[in-house]
């Protein structure tokens, strides 16, 4: 009975337990169980080349789960937080200066062009209520909807 305690797990059992937690991962999208299974693979792998009891691999397994899991949350985690400029459309767009291309008085409106695209886009529709000129220079101060505010740059 205690027989398959001393000889382990074939390879295979830990590659496919491996194979199924990092498919689990797609229903627990957390990235924990992916390196569960990431470690069992190894495991698997190690166990291929070199035959180990099965305390040894479960705490081969064990070691190689917490291992990956660590560096995982200090290391890799921190660096794929968002870094899009999402929801900081005001942040960047603020101080940018612009060429204005066409102004109407009346409405205090017109178009302007950046020598850069901001936030994906060269050419911004603005209000400013000062008298502009085509070829004015102007400074980004805020946002009325998804026109920009500006000032004329001195």
């Amino acid at each position: 009975m205690g027989e398959w305690l001393q000889t382990g797990l074939a390879p295979w059992i830990w590659m496919v337990l491996g194979i199924a937690l990092a498919a689990l991962e797609i229903l627990l999208p957390s990235f924990f169980m992916l390196w569960l299974g990431v470690s069992a693979i190894v495991v698997g792998l190690v166990t291929w080349l070199v035959p180990l009891s099965l305390a040894v691999q479960l705490l081969l397994w064990g070691i190689l789960s917490l291992l990956s899991l660590l560096a995982w949350f200090k290391w890799v985690a921190p660096r794929m937080k968002d870094k899009t400029l999402s929801g900081m459309a005001m942040e960047k767009a603020v101080g940018q200066i612009g060429t204005v291309l066409n102004y109407t008085a009346s409405n205090q409106r017109g178009t302007l062009r950046f020598s850069a695209p901001v936030l994906g886009e060269d050419e911004w529709r603005f209000i400013c209520t000062s008298e502009l000129q085509p070829g004015d220079r102007v400074m980004v101060m805020d946002f009325s909807g998804n026109d920009l505010i500006v000032t004329p740059k001195v």
